[in-house]
C-alpha cells in the first residue's frame, strides 16, 4: 500500500492539474481558482500511497453533476465512499481549533482510477483545504517529522493490509494529525509573519 517516494509524482500531478484547470475553465471565477499538489506524494523523499492527490480551491462548490459533466474529458469521475462513513468523500472532518461551521467542510471527490489520483475540490475558505496545505509545507520544512511520519503510514498500511478499503488506514493517521497539531499551527504562523 505504501510505496518508496517516486520522483516522478510532482511532474505527473502538474499534468493532472493542467487538465483539470483547462476543463474547469467555463465555471464563473476559474481565474480566481487554487490549484494543489497536496498529500504524500507531494513531499520529496516520502513513501506514500501511489495515489497521487490534487485539491483545487474555489469561492464556492458547484454541484456534482456540473462538476463531473466538466471533468469528464479527463477521466476523473465522482467518488464514492466504500461505506457509508468513508471519510473525507462528501466533507472534511473538522481539525482541533478550526471552526465548525459545517458549510465550509463540505466538498466533491473525484477519482481517476486509471492514472491513480483522487481530486479534492473545495472552497477556498475551508480550513481544512488550508490544512492540507500547511501540513504539506510542514512535512516539506521538517525532515524529522516527514520521518516520523512515514514510519506512522508503513506500520498503519502493515496493520490494514488486509482491509478491502482504506478508511481504517485513513482514520488512524488522525492520531498523527492531532500529535502533531499544535507544533504544525507554531510553525504556520511562523512562516505567516
Amino acid at each position: 500500500m505504501v510505496v518508496d517516494y517516486e520522483s516522478s509524482w510532482p511532474d505527473r500531478a502538474r499534468r493532472l492539474l493542467a487538465e483539470v484547470k483547462d476543463a474547469l475553465g467555463p465555471l464563473a471565477g476559474s481565474d480566481r481558482f487554487v490549484y494543489d499538489h497536496i498529500g504524500s506524494t507531494a513531499v520529496p523523499g516520502l513513501a506514500a500511497k501511489p495515489i497521487v492527490d490534487l485539491q483545487v480551491r474555489m469561492p464556492s462548490l458547484p454541484g456534482l453533476d456540473e462538476l463531473a459533466d466538466l471533468l469528464a474529458s479527463t477521466g476523473f469521475v465522482p467518488a464514492r465512499g466504500a461505506r457509508p462513513d468513508s471519510p473525507g468523500v462528501h466533507r472534511d472532518t473538522p481539525r482541533r481549533g478550526d471552526p465548525a461551521d459545517d458549510e465550509l467542510y463540505e466538498k466533491r471527490l473525484f477519482h481517476d482510477p486509471a492514472r491513480a489520483a483522487i481530486l479534492h475540490i473545495r472552497r477556498v475558505d475551508s480550513p481544512f483545504a488550508v490544512f492540507v496545505v500547511i501540513f504539506r509545507d510542514w512535512l516539506r520544512s521538517n525532515p524529522e517529522q516527514a520521518k516520523r511520519y512515514q514510519e506512522t503510514k508503513r506500520r498503519l498500511a502493515g496493520a490494514h493490509a488486509e482491509d478491502g478499503d482504506y478508511d481504517d488506514y485513513t482514520r488512524a493517521k488522525s492520531a498523527f494529525f492531532d500529535e502533531t497539531n499544535n507544533e504544525m499551527r507554531a510553525w504556520a504562523r511562523a512562516q505567516a509573519s
